[in-house]
């Protein structure tokens, strides 16, 4: 039984040292130990043996690491037909020709929500969306989009976590959802990024259930809030449309 503990405890320490890469896109390894609070030599091991199976690679140079090639070939194992991020791409690509924004796919995870999807805008001034982004739930259009439609319990959870800000006032912000919903879309200013808007409708499944929101977002001084109420309709039509192609 102890084995069992053992294997299955090593398996989410590797985990926590992938996790990682989410946040940068190189580590060293004494910053790796820190940051996922174990022992230099344990973490040693452990990217020895990731290294080994191609799931990281150390710069030789630098001695940072990075992920490897498996990693890779992991994700591209995502982009199958079946797959939402894959079959919305498209609606994705028009929606950024018809408004010239940066547009973004988001799920909830947890506390969090991650960016699954972006076609990033061809302006010479834009926001630039990198996939993969983890984001806190509490700012931004697109949290609010997935807040606003979550199921209660899910958003009592959400609220009462300890990383939900202390500073925000629950009714005010139960109020601003129920405004959202009734709207059918978000918006937000400088939330999150200074300089940055964004507009955020959500995406429903064929059964009525919320499966992402859609966000198009960029330079404040150009999605004004006036631009982002006349960006709504068609970002919540695109956002239905998208819908409909969930099996």
């Amino acid at each position: 039984m102890e084995e069992g503990k053992s294997t299955v405890r090593a398996v989410e320490r590797a985990l926590d040292i992938l996790l990682c890469f989410t946040t940068d896109n190189e580590w060293g390894m004494a910053e790796i130990a820190e940051r996922v609070g174990l022992h230099k030599s344990t973490v040693h091991r452990m990217l020895a043996t990731l290294e080994n199976r191609g799931f990281v690679e150390r710069d030789r140079v630098t001695d940072r690491y990075r992920l490897g090639i498996k990693i890779w070939e992991l994700s591209a194992m995502l982009s199958r037909s079946d797959d939402p991020a894959v079959i919305w791409l498209p609606e994705m690509e028009r929606l950024r020709d018809l408004l010239g924004e940066t547009v973004s796919l988001y799920v909830r995870d947890g506390m969090e929500r991650i960016r699954i999807q972006a076609v990033q805008s061809n302006q010479a001034v834009r926001r630039v969306a990198p996939v993969g982004a983890r984001l806190p739930l509490y700012v931004g259009a697109s949290s609010k989009v997935l807040n606003a439609y979550a199921d209660p319990a899910e958003l009592e959870a959400i609220m009462s976590a300890d990383s939900w800000p202390a500073s925000i006032d629950r009714n005010q912000y139960l109020q601003q959802l129920a405004d959202i919903r009734e709207a059918g879309y978000a918006t937000s200013v400088e939330e999150r990024e200074a300089g940055v808007a964004a507009v955020s409708a959500p995406i429903f499944d064929r059964t009525g259930k919320l499966v992402a929101a859609l966000s198009v977002s960029g330079p404040a001084s150009r999605l004004t809030m006036e631009k982002m109420r006349e960006h709504a309709p068609l970002i919540m039509e695109t956002a239905g449309r998208m819908g409909t192609m969930t099996l």
